[in-house]
């Protein structure tokens, strides 16, 4: 089913990359947007876009999405989609990563996206329609070496809506969740950790990603419009997802290759 003009959309972690790019086209597309960010006061990326609104919102935050959700029934009476996207990076090796990293990463990429379900699955439920997006990553499904925190908060993600996927839908809510791999972005900002040759490799891979967040976005938007519960936006994810799933000893194989490949760097 196609995303309709009007609809009514929420979008974390939308001042930038992929959720930057969620509210352009969706916005586009003629559908009512409210972009949310950390940001105190609007976002110049944001500025100018027809049919967007903008509120600050600090996904950790449980005073932040309650503001969001009463905005939400003040201007709208209701949610059409919620797009659950902010996030940052970590990784490295489990030694090198201290607590206070796992904390924060934690904070934001896993139960940013708990808080944003909790708040907005009792007004969905009760409308009897709504659709949860999530953004996870290929990384929820396939766990590289040397990204703990990183493939942990992920595949957190990816159990939490599978398990909201089955509890909502009873109530007429469907759930999403979108796993891509690299693609050009500015994710790379955030990353946190001593482990600078894991940093660096992360790094690389971002920034000579052939994909940009534009064509992430709209491989998105297409696969939400299918109804589809696991996004996979590009060929490498789909790969190494069905290679665990239905070649796990190749799977195997190729995470022992770069475990390898990465412990000769150091």
């Amino acid at each position: 089913m196609s995303i309709a003009p009007e609809s009514r959309i929420l979008v974390t972690g939308a001042a930038s990359g992929l959720g930057l790019a969620l509210v352009r086209q969706l916005a586009d597309r003629g559908c009512r947007v409210l972009a949310t960010d950390v940001h105190t006061e609007l976002p110049d990326p944001l500025r100018g876009l027809d049919r967007v609104a903008y509120l600050s919102l600090d996904v950790t935050q449980d005073v932040d999405w309650a503001k969001a959700r009463d905005w939400v029934v003040e201007e709208w009476d209701g949610l059409d989609y919620l797009f659950n996207n902010a996030g940052v990076a970590a990784g490295g090796r489990i030694e090198l990563s201290e607590m206070d990293q796992w904390q924060w990463i934690v904070d934001i990429n896993l139960l940013g996206v708990a808080r944003g379900c909790r708040t907005f699955a009792p007004m969905l439920k009760a409308q009897g329609s709504g659709h949860i997006v999530n953004t996870a990553s290929a990384a929820g499904l396939v766990h590289p070496p040397r990204m703990s925190e990183y493939n942990a908060v992920k595949a957190g993600v990816v159990a939490l809506s599978e398990t909201l996927f089955h509890e909502l839908k009873p109530y007429g809510v469907k759930v999403s969740v979108i796993c891509p791999t690299f693609f050009k972005t500015n994710l790379t900002e955030s990353l946190r950790g001593k482990d600078e040759s894991a940093n660096k490799s992360a790094a690389k891979l971002i920034d000579n990603a052939k994909l940009s967040a534009d064509v992430i976005a709209a491989r998105v938007i297409n696969g939400v419009e299918k109804g589809r519960h696991i996004i996979l936006t590009d060929r490498d994810g789909k790969i190494a997802y069905a290679a665990k799933r239905f070649a796990r000893p190749l799977y195997y194989s190729m995470m022992a290759k770069a475990s390898v490949q990465m412990s000769k760097k150091d």
